[in-house]
């Protein structure tokens, strides 16, 4: 596949996200409080710098594209839906984990054109790895901010599965569809970083279900898909971004190899009827 004419924002923006990062762990170091929104989802100072930064920073790399941000009031359907390209940011997904101070939150920043995701880069501030694809371009991790820039690539299913879940978010009806997959082991992880372990080998799938936002997959599912894997809906089909009013997701399978039908396997079609 040809690379994607926005290849050239991905170094800047994996830049952007690094002085997110910065913002976000000057306020880790201290006392912080949380206030809680009307979603009663927490938000905290560390979320608000770091969406500063990174709008400061992509309005001047690329004046004129709008962004949607989860600290940002969203832009009407209206004019939403004459946008061919936008950045879709999440400054701080896992903010339940920062709160924890666990380290497993991340900075997520993705490019959405014609309702595909075809930049994305997702940085964990505590550790410094860091997540970075573009369309064409194949997917790469930096495990440190000094280490080489490395290819990932999902793995195949073979073996004994590996399931990551949510560290925040569990229920009994995603551990009855995992059932169905027979013997697997699970691990949990905070935020968009699940998707990145299975990008990178080291897990085979994750369902989600329940809500989430557009702005928790997008950067998320650009890293997954250009090292070979997917993000699909629970009828297997791909997600795509800003096609209606709502800015939830439907429920969803992260998955590295693609050469399986997982919904087949994890969903009866009762379970979406």
């Amino acid at each position: 596949m040809t690379a994607a004419p926005c290849a050239r924002w991905l170094d800047p923006v994996c830049a952007i996200a690094q002085r997110a990062a910065e913002a976000i762990l000057a306020v880790y170091a201290q006392d912080f409080e949380v206030i809680c929104k009307d979603d009663n989802s927490p938000v905290t100072a560390a979320d608000l710098a770091a969406q500063r930064v990174i709008e400061e920073g992509l309005r001047e790399l690329a004046p004129g594209v709008p962004v949607i941000s989860e600290e940002a009031l969203a832009a009407p359907w209206s004019e939403r839906r004459t946008w061919r390209r936008y950045w879709l940011v999440d400054p701080l997904d896992g903010t339940r984990e920062f709160v924890k101070r666990n380290g497993e939150f991340s900075v997520n920043i993705a490019l959405i054109e014609d309702h595909r995701s075809v930049l994305g880069v997702v940085l964990a501030p505590v550790t410094g790895d860091l997540y970075a694809a573009a369309q064409g371009c194949g997917a790469w991790r930096q495990n440190s901010p000094t280490a080489e820039r490395v290819a990932i690539r999902a793995r195949p299913a073979t073996g004994l599965l590996r399931v990551t879940g949510s560290r925040s978010h569990t229920g009994v009806r995603a551990a009855t569809l995992l059932d169905r997959l027979g013997e697997h082991e699970t691990f949990a992880l905070g935020s968009s970083l699940k998707f990145c372990v299975i990008a990178r080998g080291d897990a085979d799938i994750y369902l989600r279900l329940g809500a989430t936002s557009e702005w928790d997959t997008a950067a998320a599912q650009c890293v997954l898909e250009e090292a070979g894997g997917a993000v699909l809906d629970l009828a297997g089909r791909p997600f795509r971004y800003n096609t209606r009013d709502s800015l939830i997701n439907p429920e969803f399978i992260a998955c590295g190899d693609t050469s399986i039908d997982w919904a087949a396997r994890l969903i009866d079609p009762e379970d979406i009827a």
